[in-house]
């Protein structure tokens, strides 16, 4: 009489075991694949970093004399030539210094005359035997010393007079006057280093950028490559000019390492300003015609699949840029990847293994395995949720299984 419900129990288990598979397998077919087409077209690699506009020749005018400014012949943004003199330090002090330095030299020259007379007199003397020996050597001793002073002061005098001149401070270039540090009546002091009274561009038609790398960048990085790069000052407007130096000396702020990279500019409607953060682009690998795909589609994998590995490098192009040439660019470097590939009317995407070359951030090249029109996942949702338009910005829709 109680037997008989056990029968019953063992169906309904059954059943609801049923049931979950069904639903399990309901819930895997109607998984939705993101999808992109792989495209042919331009892709560009850069290298971004931040930097500081400069004159390419920038000099800074200081006095070698200390005293108190007394004219200035120039002001921000004057016009100069080689030459021309821009400021005067009062010169009284100096002036009276090079007239005592004349007065020492010519009593110097008196005692260097009257020691000759007098070593000439003690000669005639000992010829005639009428004077020592002894004598002749003092007189010898003291004309030589009236010599040495003779020079001494003469040096003193043209001490005198180098600082005479160097009251009146000269352009040493021709070029625009960036900045003034001083005003008429202010005291400059040169005791320890010269104080900058002027700061002198030679030509804003032609400037510079002085830029920070990374040194996970500087490899990309060479001689004459073409640099786009933008100001705050004009945010829709992208600025040209071209790598001139990459420099060798590390800069070490905080651990990380970075090397000035010298930008050259052309800057002839002059523009753009000295002191200017300039946002830098150097393109370090262009291709006008390429296959490539999203970068998401390289970030994909299926649940089943295991975590992907790290990029392998191609072993015949590592390290070898264009004419397999050792030490090449670093963008020219071939890396094999692994992406889900949808094939038309397939319920499940494939792995495939390709060999990428440069990425410009958004998409990457494809150098083999792939072919124009093929369909990569770039991602995936489960239990048939809505795939919105923004979630695949490349133009290819879902499919649904």
């Amino acid at each position: 009489m109680f037997k008989r419900p056990i029968p019953l129990i063992v169906a309904a288990i059954v059943l609801i075991a049923v049931a979950l598979l069904l639903r399990r397998c309901t819930s895997g077919s109607s998984a939705t694949f993101q999808t992109a087409a792989v495209t042919r077209g331009p892709i560009t690699q850069a290298v971004t970093a931040t930097g500081t506009l400069n004159p390419v020749q920038n000099v800074q005018v200081g006095s070698q004399v200390s005293g108190n400014i007394q004219k200035l012949f120039a002001d921000f943004n004057s016009l100069v030539k080689a030459g021309q003199v821009i400021a005067q330090i009062d010169p009284v002090v100096f002036q009276a210094n090079v007239n005592q330095a004349e007065g020492d030299l010519a009593n110097a020259k008196a005692a260097l005359e009257l020691a000759r007379l007098n070593e000439t007199r003690i000669q005639a003397l000992v010829a005639k035997q009428s004077s020592a020996q002894s004598d002749l050597d003092q007189a010898t001793a003291t004309l030589h010393q009236a010599e040495a002073n003779v020079k001494i002061k003469e040096g003193a005098l043209e001490k005198a007079k180098a600082d005479l001149d160097h009251c009146t401070i000269t352009s040493p270039i021709d070029g625009i006057v960036i900045s003034r540090n001083v005003d008429v009546g202010q005291t400059v002091a040169a005791s320890l280093q010269a104080p900058v009274i002027f700061t002198i561009a030679n030509d804003l038609s032609k400037m510079q950028i002085d830029a920070n790398v990374a040194e996970a960048d500087v490899g990309g990085v060479a001689v004459d490559q073409e640099v786009d790069f933008t100001v705050d000052a004009f945010p829709t407007r992208t600025f040209q000019g071209k790598v001139v130096q990459v420099r060798n000396a590390p800069i070490t702020v905080q651990n990380v390492v970075t090397y000035d990279t010298v930008i050259g500019v052309s800057n002839p409607d002059q523009k753009l300003k000295p002191g200017m953060t300039a946002n830098v682009s150097i393109v370090a690998a262009h291709r006008d015609d390429t296959l490539k795909i999203p970068n998401s589609a390289l970030r994909f994998r299926m649940p089943d699949q295991t975590p992907s590995a790290a990029p392998k490098r191609d072993p015949a192009s590592s390290g070898r840029g264009p004419g397999n040439k050792p030490g090449g660019n670093r963008a020219e470097r071939r890396v094999e990847r692994t992406v889900s590939v949808l094939a038309s009317g397939a319920s499940r995407p494939t792995a495939v293994t390709i060999k990428t070359g440069i990425s410009d951030g958004m998409t990457t090249e494809v150098l083999e395995g792939l072919k124009e029109g093929d369909l990569v996942v770039t991602g995936m949702t489960e239990s048939g949720a809505a795939v919105t338009p923004a979630s695949n910005p490349f133009g290819s829709g879902p499919r649904r299984f």
